[in-house]
């Protein structure tokens, strides 16, 4: 998907004439649909009666209503986020930092230069299909939770633990090479870990009781299935965030010494976003009520993943998670169910 044919409407906001018309000609030959207003009120009534306009070029010095008062309006009135690019003939950095303070994202001085014009709208683009491919993630791991019996802030709580994890890891074991920007995408991620449950039998999925080696053979397919729904999505994207989705959906219930499924890979051939989020999901599913089962006390699950440490859980990660347990209940008990 063309990141520049996500968001295609855009609005100028300027009492110029000329200036609207260059700015028009400009952005139609790249492709996108253009919308015209001579001040603030004008523009606040195309915004609101069109949800798919995201992005904003604006001057500040209009009547009626000027841009800064049209940027407030529209960061206390908005439903969905606008990308606001402020135009500008004054050199006064307090009138920009004041735009910017407001709630402005970019800014350009004139007479505006095509090229960078086209360069600023991209980054504001980028940052808008940011906004849609989290949306889309939240909703696939919710439809994968209703359907499973995961409830309460089951997401909520794996998302912060995987957060904590990651970060801790990203600064206190650099050989991991592990970037904080990269630990905050498997955060924003990892909530999708199960969607392949999806395609799991009512009967099976909500089962009280053991299930049977069939059972549990067809329960483990969620794997393969999730990371395979996500697969495609990222093929269509290569969205960064959604090729670490697949890593965590395939490979989170992965062990450390090569006995989980579904592919049995051991050790580091285990992607490290699976391995934080193996231990996050296990320490929510057993503290965490369920139909067939009680929650478990704190100490009783760090025991048993203590246990597991160079078994089913990577060590440095058991070790991480040791050495954040304050935050780490924190977090559980701010999410309770």
């Amino acid at each position: 998907m063309n990141e520049e044919r996500m968001v295609t409407k855009i609005l100028i906001t300027d009492d110029d004439l000329s200036q609207r018309m260059i700015l028009r000609l400009s952005l139609e030959e790249e492709g996108y649909k253009v919308f015209e207003a001579e001040n603030g009120e004008e523009a606040l009534k195309i915004i609101s009666a069109d949800m798919d306009i995201r992005l904003l070029l604006t001057d500040l010095d209009m009547p009626e209503m000027d841009g800064f008062e049209l940027i407030r309006n529209i960061r206390k009135k908005e439903l969905r986020y606008t990308y606001i690019i402020v135009l500008s003939s004054a050199e006064d950095r307090k009138i920009i930092l004041k735009a910017l303070s407001l709630g402005a994202d970019d800014y350009l001085t004139k007479p505006v230069y095509p090229d960078e014009l086209k360069l600023r709208l991209k980054g504001g683009i980028r940052l808008l299909s940011l906004e849609a491919q989290e949306e889309l993630i939240f909703a696939m791991a919710k439809l994968a939770e209703y359907r499973s019996d995961e409830t309460g802030f089951h997401l909520e709580r794996t998302t912060h633990y995987v957060r904590l994890l990651a970060r801790q890891l990203s600064i206190y074991q650099p050989e991991l090479q592990l970037s904080l920007s990269e630990a905050e995408e498997m955060a924003r991620v990892c909530s999708i870990h199960d969607l392949g449950k999806v395609a799991i039998p009512d009967q099976i999925l909500h089962k009280p009781g053991m299930l049977t080696k069939e059972e549990f053979s067809i329960m483990k397919s969620h794997t393969t299935i999730g990371g395979k729904m996500i697969n495609e999505l990222y093929e269509k994207t290569k969205s960064s965030g959604l090729w670490l989705s697949t890593e965590i959906a395939t490979f989170h219930h992965e062990r450390w010494d090569g006995h989980g499924y579904p592919n049995g890979l051991s050790e580091n051939d285990i992607p490290l976003s699976a391995r934080i989020m193996a231990l996050a999901d296990v320490y929510d599913a057993m503290t965490s009520k369920r139909c067939y089962k009680d929650a478990a006390p704190h100490d009783t699950v760090k025991h048993m993943i203590l246990e597991e440490k160079g078994k089913q859980f990577d060590p440095i990660i058991v070790d991480s998670f040791i050495k954040i347990e304050k935050e780490w209940l924190e977090i559980k008990n701010k999410f309770k169910d």
